[in-house]
C-alpha cells in the first residue's frame, strides 16, 4: 500500500484516509489503485457495513489527480499510463456511486476535479466550514472528469454550464445548493460523527450532527442570471450574451472564461447537452473517458499543466485565440465514440 493512504477497519467501518496533505492529497495512481483495491475488498466483507473517506491536512481533501504524473509519462510518449490511469480511475468513481453499503466522505479545504470523484459519488457527503468544491478542468485545457459532468448535468438550470466552464469554487451552502454535498457538519465535531459511525455501523448519527451552513448559498441569487447567460451549447453565444450584459456577474464571468482553454469550454458545454439533465454517473464516465482517452494529443491538457503545474508562468498558449476560433468539427471529433477503446465497467 502507498505511504499516502491509510486504509483499514475501525470496528464496523472501512475507513480510508488520504495522507498526502503536503502535495494537497493529490491523487496519484498507486492511491486510486489502492482506494479501489479496498472498495473491492470490503464490497462482500460483512465486518464492513460503512465506508468513511476523510483526509490528513488542514488544506485539502483533495485538490484532483496527480496530474503532474500524466505530464511526466506524456513527456516521456507514454500516452497509454494516462489512460490507463483515467480508465481505473473512473471505474473507481462508478463503484463509489454504486456501492452496495453506505459511503461517507467528509469533505473539507480544497475538493476539486479527482477530489470530487472520490467524495461526490458517494452516498453521504459532508462538507465543513473550510470546503471549498469546484472542478476547474478547463483550466488546464481539459473537461470535468471523474464523474464531474453528472453532477455538473444535474445542477439547477444551467448552473453546471457556468461552474463547469468557470472552474467557480462553492462554499458549503453552495455545495450542497448544487448537489455536490448533503450536509454540513462542523468540523470540530467530525471525530465524534466519525466514532459514532464506528460504533454504529449505520448513518443515523449524520442527521443528529448535521446543521444549517454559517453562511447562506450564494448560487440561488445568480441562478436567474446563469439560466439567461449560459443557455446555449454554443461557447460563442455564450460569450457574445455575457458581453451584452455589463453587470458584475457577467463581467467576471467573461474574465474567468478568458482564463480557461476555449475548446475545454466549448467541449463542456456540449458533453453536458449531450447527456442531458439527468444522466447516470457510467454514461457521463462514458462520454468524459472519450475526451481524456485523446485529451494529451488532441486538447490543450497538456500546455495547461505546463503552464498551471510544471512551469507556474499561468500563461498557458491555447490552441485557440478565442470561443469563435472553436469549430465544431474539433469537439465533435473529441466526444466521437471509440470503438473498441470505449471504457467498460
Amino acid at each position: 500500500m502507498p505511504q499516502d493512504i491509510h486504509i483499514r477497519i475501525d470496528r464496523n467501518a472501512g475507513r480510508i484516509t488520504l495522507t498526502r496533505p503536503k502535495a494537497l492529497n493529490a491523487l496519484s495512481y498507486g492511491m486510486m489503485r489502492a482506494l479501489d483495491d479496498a472498495l473491492i475488498a470490503w464490497a462482500n466483507d460483512p465486518g464492513v457495513r460503512v465506508v468513511i473517506i476523510d483526509a490528513e491536512g488542514p488544506r485539502a481533501f483533495c485538490a484532483g489527480g496527480d496530474i503532474a504524473e500524466v505530464y511526466a509519462a506524456a513527456c516521456a510518449d507514454n500516452f497509454a499510463f494516462a489512460q490507463r490511469f483515467w480508465a481505473e480511475e473512473y471505474r473507481m468513481n462508478a463503484r463509489i456511486g454504486a456501492y452496495p453499503k453506505p459511503v461517507v466522505s467528509l469533505i473539507h479545504g480544497f475538493c476539486m476535479g479527482g477530489g470530487v470523484g472520490v467524495a461526490c459519488h458517494a452516498s453521504h457527503r459532508i462538507v465543513g466550514e473550510s470546503a471549498q468544491v469546484a472542478m476547474p478542468e478547463c483550466a488546464i485545457g481539459m473537461v470535468p472528469d471523474v464523474g464531474g459532468s453528472a453532477l455538473l448535468a444535474r445542477a439547477p438550470g444551467r448552473m453546471g454550464a457556468w461552474l463547469g466552464t468557470t472552474g467557480t469554487r462553492m462554499a458549503p451552502a453552495d455545495a450542497i445548493y448544487a448537489g455536490f454535498a448533503d450536509h454540513f457538519v462542523p468540523e470540530a465535531e467530525w471525530p465524534a460523527l466519525m466514532d459514532a459511525l464506528c460504533s454504529s455501523g449505520v448513518t443515523d448519527p449524520i442527521l443528529s450532527a448535521a446543521r444549517p451552513c454559517p453562511l447562506p448559498a450564494t448560487l440561488p441569487a445568480l441562478q436567474p442570471l446563469v439560466d439567461r447567460h449560459f443557455a446555449s451549447r454554443d461557447l460563442s453565444l455564450v460569450v457574445a450574451s455575457l458581453q451584452s450584459d455589463p453587470g458584475a456577474f457577467s463581467q467576471s464571468s467573461i474574465a474567468a472564461l478568458a482564463k480557461v482553454s476555449p475548446l475545454g469550454a466549448a467541449t463542456t458545454l456540449e458533453l453536458l447537452h449531450r447527456l442531458g439533465p439527468d444522466p447516470t454517473l457510467r454514461e457521463a464516465l462514458g462520454q468524459e473517458y472519450r475526451v481524456t482517452y485523446r485529451a494529451q494529443q488532441s486538447t490543450d491538457l497538456l500546455e495547461g499543466i505546463r503552464a498551471m503545474v510544471i512551469d507556474k508562468d499561468r500563461h498557458p498558449r491555447w490552441r485557440h485565440a478565442d470561443a469563435s476560433a472553436v469549430t465544431n468539427a474539433e469537439v465533435e471529433a473529441l466526444l466521437a465514440p471509440l470503438g473498441s477503446d470505449e471504457l467498460t465497467f
